[in-house]
């Protein structure tokens, strides 16, 4: 198959849910580690925030089959390679948060939440969607804004969680919004 820009980006809206399970899965890893961290530990926070993560993609998928998206892209579609670049570089970066964890617990969400929000900057391109620059300059300004009030490791990670949180909401709305003007056009034809 031939594939266009447009063409690959429909695939992967159709296939995953336009990225809005992925998001949510990332809410409620980051709501998790929100809620360790404002019982107490925000140290265990960080273990939690890096083992839900690692779940972020099977919960989304799971998510894209209950919703009836295939939680896959087509075999051949070029994006899927950007895809996974984007994780190996999010790999990448995590012993880095890790490390400023290990200095100051809350630079580790803030770092994350740069990392995440940088990744988000490529999944406009792979899904042909705005929203995802808006996430990701939304997360990358959380941070900036966290470091340079000094805020406490709770209130780091809790604004990613919200942030996602919103996000995820917004995007499962416009990806129902995109099926029933889809819906629309074919009925119209």
């Amino acid at each position: 198959m031939d594939w266009s820009i447009f063409a690959a980006q429909a695939d992967m809206r159709e296939g995953y849910y336009s990225g809005a399970a992925g998001i949510l899965a990332s809410a409620l890893a980051w709501s998790v580690a929100a809620g360790v961290a404002l019982a107490g530990s925000p140290e265990r926070a960080i273990v939690v925030l890096l083992l839900g993560g690692m779940l972020i993609f099977p919960v989304s998928i799971v998510i894209c089959k209950i919703l009836g998206a295939r939680g896959t892209h087509t075999k051949g579609n070029p994006l899927g390679q950007l895809a996974g670049a984007s994780t190996f570089w999010l790999i990448f970066c995590m012993p880095l948060a890790y490390g400023l964890g290990r200095e100051h617990s809350a630079w580790f969400f803030s770092a994350m939440l740069i990392v995440i929000g940088g990744r988000y900057l490529v999944f406009a391109t792979l899904y042909g969607m705005r929203l995802y620059w808006i996430l990701g300059l939304a997360l990358a300004a959380a941070a900036i804004g966290l470091v340079f009030l000094s805020a406490a490791a709770t209130i780091a990670v809790s604004a990613g969680a919200l942030i996602e949180l919103g996000f995820a909401i917004t995007c499962f709305v416009y990806h129902r919004q995109s099926l029933r003007s889809l819906a629309g056009e074919k009925l119209s034809s």
